[in-house]
């Protein structure tokens, strides 16, 4: 199992779908109905060669005076293989932030859902993401919803990176 996820109590004996607490997205239901949780971590929360390190917003504080969203900036240590680096991005939101980090390394990845959910302590996100036909789906699981939306992102990114079974 994917090192960065520990297992709900009784992960082991319930479908992964008992340890989220409202429906899951349409597409995956089946799978989260089947599959233990050890199984669906294993496949939609896929290691590969991009691995996200340190995480921040580099602002001091949000921008007073101004109404609406506002772009912030992050910084982000990626690995991909064995080249590690830091990338800089202004964005109006963490995930944007990333995937504009993502194509700035050569790696596109076009969100079409996104879906977060809580479950326990945890928030489990699910997104689906393109590069040109190849679609896949990917889960991220953190306690913090920030992060686990980042940990999907880069799920999503080493499955379309995977060669095509």
């Amino acid at each position: 199992m994917n090192p960065s996820f520990a297992s709900p109590h009784g992960a082991s004996l319930m479908p992964f779908a008992a340890h989220v607490d409202a429906p899951m997205p349409r597409a995956l239901r089946e799978h989260a109905d089947t599959k233990s949780f050890e199984e669906f971590v294993d496949e939609f929360a896929t290691a590969g060669p991009l691995r996200l390190g340190h995480w921040s917003c580099t602002d001091s504080e949000r921008p007073s005076g101004r109404l609406g969203p506002q772009a912030r900036n992050y910084q982000a240590t990626l690995a991909l293989g064995d080249t590690i680096s830091t990338s800089n991005a202004a964005a109006c939101g963490p995930v944007a932030a990333l995937t504009a980090m993502l194509h700035d390394r050569g790696i596109a990845v076009e969100m079409t859902a996104f879906h977060q959910l809580p479950a326990g302590e945890h928030t489990a996100t699910f997104v689906r993401g393109c590069a040109g036909t190849n679609t896949e789906w990917a889960m991220g699981w953190s306690d913090d919803p920030t992060h686990s939306a980042l940990r999907a992102v880069i799920a999503c990114a080493n499955r379309l990176l995977a060669p095509p079974n």
